[in-house]
């Protein structure tokens, strides 16, 4: 059905032409010579209804064409003229080389047909198309005036077609890089946002990794210290019991402030700039914490304090989850001199086991700490020793 659909345009293209080339041969042939003329018409009405679909099969087939009516003499037909459709196919559909052929067969086809025709024919043909003075005055010219004239009108009258194809070609391959160049953006713009949602994911799955791990380490650390705690001494364990409660309070806190913010943002940045609240909550579960603050405290961009406090939480995760618990967690900050551009150290110090396994610094909580500094122009550095794991992070304290 769909080649039916396809082809439908071109035959009735082709019968077109063939019911005008019949009528033509039955108005001015007789019977006893119809059956070249025929051919000739059969001729054009195949090269017509092939001129868009096989327009280098409709050219082949418009020179056999022009090569029965020289070799047997056939007059000029009217319907001849649709061979312009066949121009007009070639330059619009058809291949390079069918376009060049048929941009070459124009001229050559005008040179046979002067060659070929007679003064008559030449009258008679531009007779029929309403050019009688046209006519006249071309053979009254002199002998080789017609000739010119001739070939002049066929190449005008085949190349404009022609050129029409060649210019509707040009404009539709136009139009498809156009296309082509809609779709690619639109395709580089799908990536782009994929690439986002893909980062904004990585970067939740960050947060909550960082919130969600950070208080579980205290609350376990503290639910661990309470069990040590004497039974004669409730006002401790009640004590514990509310550290633990902060702790988790401020974890849900956390995690509904991290999924409610703008995505890429991360979480925002208000009270998480306080860094010194991380290090009492270390404290208030069992840890001893040593912390040195060398430098002034200078303000930070929101985007850069949150990065600050959650690789300083993270860092401070590892040393509850993998350090020793009787021995105290050094932390530093060491701020820039100056009011220009600098960058905040932080750095966390704890001792480790004697039978801890040996890490090489490329856990989850790590990976995520080195592409936050990363990020905002920063770097960090992990060191293990035999008996300390150290973790040494440089935050800028203004955006680069």
């Amino acid at each position: 059905m769909n080649d039916v659909r396809r082809w439908l345009p071109d035959l009735l293209a082709g019968l077109a032409a063939l019911v005008v080339g019949l009528l033509e041969i039955d108005r001015y042939w007789n019977a006893e010579r119809v059956v070249w003329p025929v051919l000739l018409v059969v001729c054009v009405a195949v090269a017509v209804g092939l001129s868009r679909a096989v327009p280098g099969a409709a050219l082949a087939v418009a020179w056999f064409a022009g090569l029965v009516q020289v070799l047997l003499g056939i007059d000029p037909l009217l319907a001849e003229a649709l061979f312009a459709v066949v121009a007009f196919g070639c330059a619009r559909w058809g291949r390079l080389g069918t376009v060049w052929l048929s941009g070459l067969s124009i001229p050559v086809s005008a040179a046979v047909a002067v060659v070929w025709l007679t003064p008559y024919a030449f009258d008679q043909a531009l007779q029929v198309l309403g050019a009688e003075r046209l006519a006249a005055d071309a053979y009254r010219s002199g002998p080789y005036d017609w000739r010119l004239t001739a070939g002049l009108l066929g190449i005008v009258f085949l190349a404009t077609p022609w050129l029409l194809g060649l210019a509707l070609r040009f404009a539709a391959r136009s139009q498809a890089s156009r296309r082509s160049q809609v779709a690619a953006e639109a395709e580089r713009d799908q990536a782009e946002e994929i690439a986002r949602l893909r980062e904004d994911q990585a970067q939740l799955a960050r947060d909550v990794h960082d919130v969600v791990g950070h208080s579980l380490a205290v609350i376990l650390a503290q639910a661990e210290s309470a069990q040590y705690l004497d039974d004669s001494d409730p006002a401790r364990l009640k004590t514990t019991l509310a550290n633990i409660a902060t702790s988790a309070r401020t974890s849900l806190d956390d995690v509904r402030q991290v999924l409610s913010s703008t995505a890429g943002q991360g979480s925002g940045g208000g009270r998480h700039a306080d860094l010194d609240s991380l290090i009492d909550g270390v404290r208030a579960s069992g840890h001893e914490v040593v912390a040195t603050e060398i430098g002034t405290p200078r303000p930070m961009p929101p985007e850069l304090e949150v990065v600050a406090f959650r690789v300083l939480q993270e860092m401070l995760t590892n040393a509850i989850k993998h350090g020793r618990r009787d021995q105290p967690v050094h932390v530093e900050r060491h701020w820039a001199d100056g009011a220009g551009e600098g960058d905040l150290r932080m750095e966390i110090r704890n001792a480790v086991p004697p039978d801890a396994a040996p890490g090489d610094g490329t856990g989850q909580g790590l990976d995520g700490m080195r592409r936050r500094v990363e990020a905002v122009g920063g770097r960090l550095d992990v060191r293990r020793r035999p008996d300390s794991f150290t973790v040494t992070a440089w935050v800028p304290v203004r955006a680069r």
